[in-house]
């Protein structure tokens, strides 16, 4: 174990050192910590066992999407979005349904083996789309504000409302297959959990928030402690949930979304510490990614798995929300940049693990196809964020010349 815990620091000083060149190159920090694991792992060096590293994944994969859950949705500007809200509203109200529903038609044509419900699922795992991976756009002064505030909502809110569809879907093909695992109808199941994830989510944050205030008043809370309050009040939301049955995904979108209200402007320095963590966990997480996932999927990748994967990331994604944000302010470069930047990451990672949990028969494939929709995308949207970037900002110069 110690043999582990050293290479795994010295890599994480390393990058650490090197961050802001990597991040200025047309390398992410996914695609450097991905390749890494998968150089470590069973499949070249094996200095790690893929299997023990699996084990780890839904862990760390279960913490940062919490923290990341919360932390976008308490950061989504409201009043922004009030103001703007045409585009980041048709995306998610008209594109994002667009995207579940061709994919879902997609996976009925491509991978027969899976089910109707199945084929859904799949869909809707493959809709939430990734704000980790999609920072190296939304943090690019070239691009328009309007776009980068655009994409940012939509990748902070969009894995939030694909929780529930996912939650009913998996309810409904364990009853159709007839695995339920009691006699009470699945479906009321999901929809108590979901009610018991926003109660908690809602409830837990007002009594947080209150109380946070009354500190604050006294001054009582140091800069220390600070940054430990909203990671805390996060997890606090899905494991409180998760205790009662509920969702902790749900408690941890909505909590964030009432935190960021109630807290107002003072939201970022309560929300840096949440985020710093977030990321910290996910570069770990896409290291056991690459560690125990990537490299036990070659060989078993068909042709249709790998056309399934690659129209995930082009036509599925960008058809709906191009068609969504016809009649906007959005050129057709706009619509395009828009559409092609949906990078799939965390969310479906931990999408899929719950699948795979639930027992489901086509859960094999649908994690094969996730895996490699996600490697994909770290690829390509990775490599593509900065030339793309300069490409958007030149079309709006042009234009506004």
């Amino acid at each position: 174990m110690h043999n582990e815990i050293l290479i795994l620091a010295i890599f994480a000083f390393l990058y650490s050192i090197f961050a802001g060149r990597i991040e200025r190159s047309v390398v992410s920090g996914p695609v450097v910590f991905v390749s890494a694991g998968i150089l470590m792992g069973p499949l070249f060096l094996g200095w790690f066992q893929g299997e023990i590293m699996r084990h780890q994944l839904r862990v760390f994969a279960d913490m940062t999407l919490v923290l990341i859950l919360f932390s976008d949705a308490a950061n989504a500007e409201l009043a922004v979005l009030k103001s703007k809200l045409k585009i980041p509203a048709r995306m998610l109200l008209i594109g994002l349904p667009g995207v579940i529903i061709l994919g879902f038609g997609l996976a009925l044509v491509l991978l027969d083996v899976l089910s109707l419900y199945e084929a859904a699922i799949l869909g809707v795992i493959l809709a939430a789309t990734d704000a980790a991976l999609g920072k190296a756009v939304i943090a690019d002064k070239r691009v328009p504000d309007w776009i980068r505030a655009s994409l940012n909502a939509e990748s902070g809110l969009n894995d939030g409302i694909c929780v529930p569809f996912l939650f009913i879907f998996i309810a409904m093909s364990l009853e159709a297959t007839g695995a339920a695992a009691s006699s009470v109808e699945p479906l009321m199941v999901v929809l108590e959990e979901i009610g018991i994830g926003l109660m908690v989510g809602l409830g837990l944050t007002l009594i947080a928030s209150l109380l946070l205030n009354f500190c604050i008043r006294q001054d009582w809370l140091t800069e220390v402690w600070l940054q430990v309050t909203v990671p805390s009040l996060a997890l606090a939301c899905f494991a409180l949930a998760g205790a009662l049955h509920g969702s902790g995904y749900i408690a941890a979108f909505t909590g964030g979304l009432l935190f960021g209200y109630l807290v107002g402007d003072k939201k970022h320095k309560f929300v840096v510490a949440a985020e710093g963590i977030g990321e910290t966990l996910a570069m770990l997480t896409w290291l056991l990614f690459g560690i125990a996932v990537v490299g036990s999927i070659i060989g078993l990748v068909t042709w249709q798995i790998m056309t399934f994967a690659l129209l995930s990331l082009t036509v599925v994604r960008m058809l709906p929300i191009y068609l969504s944000l016809t009649g906007t302010i959005a050129s057709p470069q706009d619509r395009l940049f828009l559409g092609w930047f949906g990078p799939r990451g965390l969310a479906s990672i931990v999408f899929v693990i719950i699948v795979l949990d639930s027992g489901l028969p086509g859960g094999e494939v649908i994690a094969l196809v996730v895996v490699l929709t996600v490697f994909l995308s770290l690829i390509a949207h990775g490599f593509s964020a900065k030339p793309l970037s300069k490409w958007i900002a030149k079309q709006q110069s042009g234009t506004n010349g």
